[in-house]
């Protein structure tokens, strides 16, 4: 018999690989469970590249589940090597405190606070690993893992292969991410734990461990790593990241990249990024493209940032690109008054639209740079005041998709 939160885990595309996916079935269709996925606090923000984890959570909630959210205060002093070429930058305690704050907001947005009986539940792993004796976690939690089975896991096989160094501390990861398991197994009563599939043998090694400490059954569950059609990571652009948290990244320049999605990847990050039901999905998949990106772009909007913003961004774009307008509610860069007789390649570079001079003036010879809409084929051209308008700001336009106001502070 199928279960409704896995047959819709599976439809939407998330679904990878389970411990024990037929007895994990039996469980959920004769109960509710809970279930957490982890996240390391190495910045302000997450980015788009936790959004398919952090949908998960939501798919818990919505089938009545509870979602836990892990916020690792304790490993993120220590570094997760799965997929990483280096050791991570240790944060001070007080920066990680900051970050894990910041984090627990966004989660308060995108999950259904309001509702006691899926109430998210949020810990730090640091409330434990901080009290662990070493000896102690080395008889009692240590004696379950071999040194051959650890080293046959790819996160660590991968650094090894390549001769690049890997830390004892960050060898000891998987040990912790186990045991952060068993803790929330045994005081938050969590039976499963959802990752992306390069975390398989770290969650592997929590079920296992549970098994030994307590003989309780508990399950794995992993998702696919996302990439775009391109062949780029989920998450990255040219100028950087896609932060979740609109003080480091605008609604608009958020709605801005879902809406400059791959025509390829349009149907499939509906079904993943978006609350619309899958028959709703079917029902305008035959829709005209751009017409589905802009669906993308406003449901992706409205779920982080509200359906006030999503629309606001709509009509900016509508603005910027069909009525050629100069610039309100663009994201903006503030820059000082010295900007003022410096010339347009400078002026680009400083704004970080662009970062090589060349394809600056690649972009000019090809027609494809403008300010407040007027094309610039000039590379010596001079930004002088009249080029501000009353308002204090200059519309600067690169290609088709990069649009932003410059002010002079």
């Amino acid at each position: 018999m199928e279960n409704s939160f896995l047959s819709e885990f599976k439809d939407r595309g998330y679904y990878y690989q389970c411990t024990s996916e037929n007895k994990l079935t039996e469980i959920l269709n004769k109960q509710k469970i809970r279930g957490y996925i982890g996240f390391d606090c190495t910045a302000e923000s997450l980015h788009v590249g936790s959004l398919m984890q952090i949908m998960c959570l939501r798919l818990l909630q919505k089938h009545g589940h509870i979602p836990i959210v892990l916020l690792g205060g304790g490993t993120t002093r220590i570094g997760d090597p799965s997929g990483k070429d280096k050791t991570r930058t240790i944060l001070s305690e007080e920066k990680i405190d900051s970050n894990i704050n910041n984090i627990e907001k966004i989660f308060r947005k995108l999950l259904d606070t309001g509702d006691p009986k899926t109430k998210p539940i949020f810990v730090n792993n640091y409330k434990w690993l901080k009290q662990l004796n070493y000896i102690s976690f080395l008889r009692d939690v240590g004696k379950h893992f071999t040194i051959n089975k650890m080293l046959s896991f790819d996160s660590v096989k991968l650094r090894l292969d390549r001769q690049q160094s890997l830390s004892y501390m960050e060898f000891n990861y998987m040990i912790l991410q186990a045991y952060d398991f068993l803790e929330l197994n045994k005081n938050e009563n969590c039976e499963l734990q959802i990752g992306g599939s390069d975390q398989w043998g770290n969650i592997v090694n929590g079920v296992e461990l549970i098994k030994r400490y307590s003989n309780k059954h508990v399950f794995g569950l992993t998702t696919p790593l996302i990439t775009l059609a391109s062949g780029t990571k989920m998450g990255k652009t040219e100028t950087g990241a896609i932060w979740l948290d609109k003080k480091l990244l605008s609604p608009y320049e958020y709605w801005q990249f879902w809406r400059n999605t791959d025509d390829r990847d349009v149907i499939k990050f509906l079904k993943m990024f978006t609350d619309l039901e899958l028959n709703e999905i079917d029902k305008i998949k035959s829709y005209e493209i751009n017409k589905l990106k802009i669906v993308l772009a406003n449901e992706a909007t409205k779920m982080l940032h509200g359906k006030d913003e999503a629309k606001k961004s709509e009509d900016t774009a509508k603005k910027t690109f069909v009525e050629n307008s100069t610039g309100e509610g663009l994201p903006s860069v503030k820059l000082d008054k010295s900007i003022i007789n410096k010339n347009i390649i400078d002026l680009i570079l400083i704004t970080k639209l662009e970062s090589s001079k060349s394809e600056i003036r690649r972009l000019i010879k090809g027609k494809g740079i403008k300010i407040n809409n007027k094309v610039i084929i000039d590379e010596k051209k001079i930004i002088n005041e009249n080029l501000f308008n009353e308002n204090g700001f200059l519309k600067l336009s690169l290609g088709k998709k990069k649009h932003i106001k410059v002010i002079i502070s």
